[in-house]
């Protein structure tokens, strides 16, 4: 018997939003990790906020929605509210009920730039890392470096000279006015965003074009790939090399560990300061030919190669090229949203923090060996 096509009001509803969502859903793990690390920061919190006034949007359902983001590679705040309007299951995740009215998305970014200020993403980073369950997935001995670009919130055409003159701007045309580039000299000495100071000119190699872009670099470990810290630079030659000093100098050792690494740190300088820091460079060796014909001297010696460790770690290195992967496209970071050095590295810190609590729930379910 073919049914009636007739939509019927009820008076009420008993249905909550727990009961939709299914006991085996992904995000239930998630959210228990999730649910952990926040207990931890909640001193953090009490820190950032004062005792008097408006209560303002709960910290705790501000992570979760800014969590969601990555996820679901949701574009802006606004869109983020219109889902968290109708979507019973981003209601459920953040802790709204089904008759909580969703924020204003000003009022969201207001409240969102509150943690910003606080560094909530990277002690949030630490407090999923040191969980119970999840420091015995990592590795104290054996980590990977690698770095890339993310395209800046601005266009080529706010890249104007610092003194003010522009005698070649045309005249006219608005806001979106043609620009011929070709013949002028530019540098990030002389010139600079209008739009995002922090950005800077940067060409990825030979017959690469250049980009206002940042810098991001991610340290994980060897044992099951999971990003263990974060940095976001200025794009520079040496960028690269100089974070990887800084996140290998914020880490807690009692003994020699290794770092692998591809061909742009097999530097001779490099490579020395992570021998004075009792890290043994499982570096990839560039030895490539120069124009002269002569093979480039690398500055890794044959008693590194020679350990089959070196061989296992220039295999297991190429894994963090799977997290910025996932950082860059499902999280929506290719070209970052923000501006300024400081948002975009809160951001990208805590959308490193969501690749690994992604790939936690089932590293968790696996035996640990």
């Amino acid at each position: 018997m073919r049914g009636e096509d007739r939509e019927s009001g009820a008076l009420f509803s008993y249905v909550s939003c727990e009961a939709r969502v299914p006991a085996d859903h992904p995000l239930r793990a998630i959210r228990a990790i999730v649910d952990e690390a926040l207990e931890v920061l909640s001193p953090t919190f009490e820190g950032l906020y004062s005792r008097i006034g408006r209560p303002s949007i709960p910290p705790e359902k501000l992570m979760r929605a800014l969590l969601l983001q990555a996820f679901y590679t949701i574009r802006s705040e606004r869109q983020l509210m219109e889902q968290l309007d109708y979507n019973l299951l981003f209601r459920w995740f953040v802790g709204l009920s089904m008759d909580a009215p969703v924020w204003d998305a000003t009022v969201y970014s207001k409240n969102r730039d509150r943690l910003i200020e606080g560094d909530v993403a990277a002690r949030f980073l630490n407090a999923v890392l040191q969980g119970e369950r999840v420091k015995k997935l990592l590795s104290d001995d054996h980590f990977s470096v690698d770095g890339t670009l993310i395209d800046a919130w601005a266009s080529m055409k706010s890249f104007r000279p610092k003194d003010g003159r522009d005698d070649d701007a045309p005249p006219g045309g608005g806001r979106n006015a043609e620009r011929d580039f070709r013949g002028e000299k530019r540098s990030n000495e002389t010139h600079a965003s209008t739009t995002d100071p922090d950005a800077r000119l940067y060409r990825k190699g030979d017959g690469q074009p250049s980009r206002l872009c940042f810098m991001g670099h991610l340290l994980m470990e060897n044992r099951n790939a999971l990003i263990v810290d974060v940095a976001l630079t200025h794009a520079t030659g040496t960028a690269e090399r100089e974070a990887a000093l800084v996140m290998l100098d914020r880490r807690k050792r009692r003994r020699r560990i290794t770092l692998g690494a591809d061909k742009a740190y097999d530097i001779a300088d490099f490579v020395g300061a992570l021998r004075r820091r009792d890290t043994t460079p499982h570096i990839a060796i560039n030895d490539y030919v120069t124009k002269t014909g002569k093979r480039r001297k690398t500055s890794i010696d044959h008693r590194i190669t020679r350990h089959p460790g070196y061989a296992m770690s220039q295999c297991i290195r190429k894994r963090i090229e799977e997290s910025f992967g996932w950082i860059k496209t499902t999280a929506g970071l290719a070209k970052t949203r923000h501006r300024g050095l400081d948002r975009v590295d809160w951001m990208f810190t805590l959308t490193a923090a969501a690749c690994n609590l992604v790939r936690l729930p089932k590293l968790l379910a696996e035996p640990v060996p």
